[in-house]
């Protein structure tokens, strides 16, 4: 045979195994894709960890995992997280799903009122709200309102920031310039999806209404604490001249009867992101504290805390709103049950939470949940106005299992807020007013958003 013949012969036989390559590779990926590559493939040549691929990926994840390790991604967050509720533990949670660390900066009470209006708390009870949601692993504190770009820059080396976070709601500066803008250019920046339905400016609205008794509930003699709010109010309305408002010619909120609804649409999924997932340990010491939990504050945050030392897990029952209007009066709570339920699972001290819990503790509740402590705070809110029901804990005393907790914030409240606000209600009611614009041009322009 010629040497062209066996040339031309190999470059035959060279074509024909590279087509039949070529197919059989093809044959490969349309079986893989209609599921016929798991029914005729021996499993030990199936893709699968172990192989080279899942090799490759193991060790590009466990890299990745160590690297992540030496040099955690850190992500900032800043805010003045005043009248914390479930709208910002949401957004921290998303926050830290972006990096490995969730570094939060809190705006002073100077900073706010010269950029926003008067906050409800002050400095040292908003510290106390943030350093307790469980996606926080560090605060600073005294951060300007306006992310300069020499903040910025501190940010990124003294504090090893990798990128500054923000609701896709806008944040603009007195001047009207975007408070984001230096950190967008550079590419650190990213957006989280909004939480709707709740915020600071919703929930002194609901306080600002309730500062009335509901005309809709027939009842011969208001509540203590209603008569507690509404002569504040009339104290408030004495006190302070009738002056129109130029950006809000709109009647007072106080003076409505009308409740502010929420418009915060519960889901079996935001439930499942803010809970733990844990389940006690066999063993372990169950501590449980009930009650509303309305207006999740400082006040909460030290007594759960309290709680949780008392023993391994700590499990929370919430009473429901038909309850706790029963106790308190119409105009209470202020936060609905799932609302409530959020801000208690946001605290890292909880490790459960009983939605809806009844309000008498008895034996089938402690052996069902296997309570190995109950205890109840100093503090309530009928604390003065009206003589607390002792029957509620009557079964855990019998036992041998009750305890008191001495509070260490004793004079603060849901009705101490309240009060706070009513005492200054010309200021909160043009506060609100001025942020109702603003949300009605986000809502009027805001698109989609895809939540972490």
């Amino acid at each position: 045979m010629s040497f062209e013949s066996s040339t031309s012969s190999k470059a035959i036989l060279w074509s024909a195994a590279a087509l039949a390559g070529a197919s059989a590779v093809g044959i490969l990926y349309w079986s893989r894709r209609t599921h016929v590559y798991e029914q005729y493939v021996p499993i030990q040549y199936q893709y699968r960890p172990g192989t080279i691929s899942g090799w490759l990926a193991n060790a590009l994840s466990k890299y990745s995992k160590k690297r992540r390790k030496i040099r955690p991604v850190r992500v900032y967050v800043d805010g003045c997280f005043d009248m914390m509720h479930y709208g910002h533990a949401n957004a921290l949670r998303q926050a830290k799903a972006v990096g490995d660390q969730l570094v939060l900066g809190l705006v002073p009470e100077s900073e706010i009122l010269k950029n926003k209006g008067p906050p409800v708390m002050n400095d040292e009870e908003r510290y106390i709200m943030v350093e307790a949601v469980k996606w926080v692993d560090e605060v600073i504190t005294g951060v300007p309102y306006d992310l300069s770009p020499q903040f910025c820059q501190e940010l990124f080396t003294k504090h090893r920031i990798d990128y500054i976070i923000h609701g896709d709601d806008p944040c603009l500066l007195p001047d009207g310039t975007d408070a984001y803008a230096y950190a967008k250019k550079l590419g650190r920046f990213r957006m989280i999806k909004r939480t709707e339905g709740v915020s600071t400016t919703d929930i002194v609205g609901r306080m600002l209404t309730c500062t009335r008794v509901n005309p809709f509930v027939a009842s011969d003699e208001p509540h203590p604490l209603a008569k507690s709010f509404s002569m504040a109010a009339d104290k408030a309305e004495e006190d302070d001249e009738e002056v129109p408002n130029a950006a809000s010619p709109m009647k007072r909120i106080s003076h409505s009867h009308n409740t502010t609804l929420s418009r915060f649409l519960p889901t079996s999924r935001r439930l499942e992101q803010f809970s733990n997932g844990r389940v006690a340990p066999e063993g372990a010491r169950i501590v449980y504290i009930d009650g509303a939990f309305d207006v999740f504050h400082p006040g909460h945050v030290k007594v759960l805390q309290a709680a949780k030392a008392e023993g391994d897990f700590l499990l929370v029952g919430l009473h429901t709103d038909d309850d706790v209007q029963r106790r308190r009066g119409p105009h209470l709570p202020i936060m609905n049950l799932h609302e409530r339920s959020l801000s208690v699972l946001a605290c890292k001290y909880v490790d459960e939470v009983v939605i809806g819990a009844p309000t008498v503790i008895t034996r089938d509740i402690v052996s069902t949940f296997n309570i190995s402590l109950v205890v109840r705070g100093s503090v309530s809110e009928m604390s003065g106005v009206r003589a607390p029901d002792e029957s509620r804990y009557e079964v855990p005393k019998s036992m041998g299992i009750f305890r008191p907790l001495s509070s260490a914030a004793p004079d603060m409240s849901t009705r101490n807020i309240i009060h706070r606000i009513v005492n200054k209600r010309t200021e909160f009611e043009a506060r609100n007013a001025k942020k109702t614009v603003s949300e009605a041009k986000y809502q009027a322009s805001k698109t989609y958003v895809q939540e972490l």
